[in-house]
């Protein structure tokens, strides 16, 4: 069984006096309200040296290792433009070398930000378990001959907001915002179809209660 878990970190000054306690865990990740360092800020205020100190001891505590990523390095924004702007990498994935051994080949990527202040995090594990492999190229088949065109038009629609969530990064305007908005909004509207699908093809119960993540759980 692997031991494993995922942050929120409201007031990251109480929250530390908890990391002896998960120290036993074997990776973390999620927002933990707090940058590495002045290079993973754009706008606002300095970062606070003591809850940089804190992190890095804590971090460093439960010998764990971040694992770096791809695409932006930004995973939070405020939501506003120009000036007043900001930038943060709030968001990461820590793990120790155990779970790094037994997933060898881990990759993270940043995904667009979709109605919240933060990206999504996307973590891949290296599938070495033939029957994983043949049930996923049956349900990516099965996908794409039920309901490619959707699939498809997501696909280029993320592409698209990421390319515009890069662009509002380097120029962060009231112009290049509302274009991001608008595909985002685009995107929004895409996912709603497909989780409508979903919906109606399995019923599942996490529909009932509004999950909205239905990428996650059907990727």
């Amino acid at each position: 069984m692997l031991n494993v878990i995922s942050l929120s970190v409201e007031n990251y000054g109480i929250s530390c006096t908890i990391w002896p306690e998960i120290c036993h865990f074997l990776g973390l990740w999620g927002d933990f309200n707090v940058i590495w360092d002045e290079e993973e800020r754009f706008g606002g205020l300095h970062v606070s040296l003591n809850e940089v100190n804190d992190l890095r001891h804590c971090v460093n505590t439960c010998n764990l290792t971040d694992l770096g990523f791809k695409g932006s390095i930004y995973t939070w924004w405020n939501g506003q433009a120009g000036d007043d702007c900001i930038f943060k990498r709030l968001d990461r994935c820590l793990a120790n070398i155990e779970f790094q051994q037994i997933f060898p080949a881990l990759e993270i990527t940043h995904l667009s930000k979709i109605g919240s202040d933060h990206n999504p995090m996307l973590l891949k594990c290296r599938e070495d378990a033939a029957p994983l492999k043949k049930l996923k190229k049956a349900l990516s088949t099965w996908s794409r001959a039920t309901y490619g065109d959707i699939f498809q038009k997501i696909a280029s629609l993320e592409e698209v907001v990421m390319v515009h969530e890069a662009e509002f990064e380097r120029h962060p305007t009231t112009q290049n915002r509302e274009n991001l908005l608008k595909v985002q909004a685009e995107l929004i509207r895409y996912l709603a179809l497909e989780e409508e699908f979903w919906k109606q093809k399995f019923g599942i119960v996490w529909f009932q209660d509004g999950n909205r993540n239905t990428r996650f759980f059907h990727a």
